[in-house]
């Protein structure tokens, strides 16, 4: 019996400590970032890519402080759904609002407009300085000033 108290004990207490994380404020834990995230895909049914990128930015946000971020999203090919579908979808035009008022930037590929012929006011919140060149160029651009890149 006193072998099993003397094996139970430290078993208990190595099981109770494995299951509490220690608490950690991302305050602490992250410096500022410039972050890219890629949007290139078709947002699926109901636009649930589409949905599930925008809440992995603010999911970011949210873990990082609005404050010490820089991103930029950029858009181009089958992502410029992304941008058609919230001008006319809530759900996703309020992601999409919510992030331009977190200070997060959609950048829209020239190059796709031009290629699809997609006029401008049909996406939602795109004005002549949001428009790149060249996504694909964007990015690369961008990853040589110091961004990081994220495809959601």
């Amino acid at each position: 019996m006193r072998f099993t108290k003397f094996l139970l004990l430290p078993a208990l207490a190595l099981f109770l400590s494995v299951g509490q994380a220690p608490s950690v404020d991302a305050g602490e834990r992250y410096s500022k970032q410039k972050v890219v995230y890629h949007i290139n895909y078709p947002g699926g049914p109901k636009d649930k890519k589409y949905a599930g990128a925008m809440k992995n930015i603010q999911n970011h946000i949210n873990a990082v402080g609005a404050d010490k971020l820089d991103i930029k999203v950029v858009v181009h090919g089958n992502g410029i759904g992304l941008l058609q579908s919230a001008k006319k979808t809530g759900k996703l035009q309020s992601a999409v609002a919510n992030l331009k008022t977190q200070n997060i930037s959609f950048q829209v590929c020239a190059n796709t407009l031009k290629g699809r012929k997609i006029p401008v006011d049909s996406l939602y919140e795109v004005f002549k300085e949001d428009i790149v060149p060249s996504g694909v160029a964007e990015l690369a651009h961008l990853q040589a000033k110091g961004y990081t890149y994220i495809k959601p």
